[in-house]
């Protein structure tokens, strides 16, 4: 059976060598660039990848359906620039395409990385996300952030992990943070959501209490109280940016 691999990228030179060398086993490798200005173009073509570069963002699952719609073989493993297949992962996911008794899509669970460590607790891992399917069985939802694999077919879980270095340094958690709760609170408000300053300061208390604590958040050291705080932090930002557009939009009628 033959593997098309997927991903989107933006400025990734950080991270692009070390993802397409542990993803180099694929029969094809395809990448929608949005035009990256660092060396992400040239180390896609490195590698040979098929590379199309598109002049608008329409949002993560768009993006990603695009790559989708560019794969031509067998199965599809969609991957971020930020996570590395393990050589376990991959003798796993070769076994897996060659059964004969192969559901249609399967979970991988992430081991990520938190400005220092690997987390075991704080709600991430063993984070499973549905990645690895038959061409034709999945495509990805239109959400322009947090966008999610939406199979049609039978369902698995795989049980080695992909690496996924999320964050490397506080400076990349606040960019992250700024982005997404903006293209989060976008999304929300265009699905009916409202909010005030008061609302936002209530789900930033309850983001904390659940990564901290219920998701044992304190076991992951430091890190675990870092992570807490900037989940609360993004939280925050998402319903208060909410709030925002709801002003715009009430002085501009």
């Amino acid at each position: 059976m033959s593997l098309s691999i997927i991903l989107i990228t933006k400025n990734e030179e950080a991270n692009l060598k070390d993802c397409l060398e542990s993803v180099s086993f694929a029969d094809e490798i395809i990448v929608v660039d949005s035009q990256s200005s660092d060396k992400t173009q040239e180390i896609a073509r490195s590698f040979g990848a098929k590379l199309e570069i598109t002049s608008d963002w329409p949002g993560f699952g768009p993006q990603k359906n695009r790559a989708l719609n560019l794969a031509t073989q067998d199965w599809v493993l969609s991957i971020d620039a930020d996570e590395r297949v393990t050589p376990e992962l991959k003798q796993e996911i070769l076994a897996t395409m060659a059964s004969a008794n192969a559901a249609d899509c399967y979970a991988i669970p992430r081991s990520s990385w938190y400005c220092g460590r690997f987390m075991k607790h704080s709600g991430w891992y063993p984070d499973y996300v549905d990645r690895l399917f038959k061409r034709g069985t999945a495509k990805f939802s239109d959400h322009l952030v947090h966008e999610r694999l939406l199979p049609t077919g039978s369902s698995g879980k795989l049980k080695n992990h992909f690496l996924h270095y999320s964050f490397r340094d506080f400076s990349q958690v606040l960019r992250k943070i700024d982005a997404y709760s903006s293209a989060s609170a976008e999304q929300a408000f265009k699905k009916g959501k409202r909010s005030s300053v008061c609302k936002a300061f209530w789900h930033a208390v309850w983001a904390f209490i659940r990564t901290y604590f219920l998701r044992l958040g304190f076991l992951d050291g430091p890190q675990g109280l870092a992570l807490a705080i900037s989940n609360a932090e993004g939280s925050y930002y998402k319903y208060v940016k909410i709030w925002l557009i709801e002003e715009h939009d009430k002085n501009n009628k």
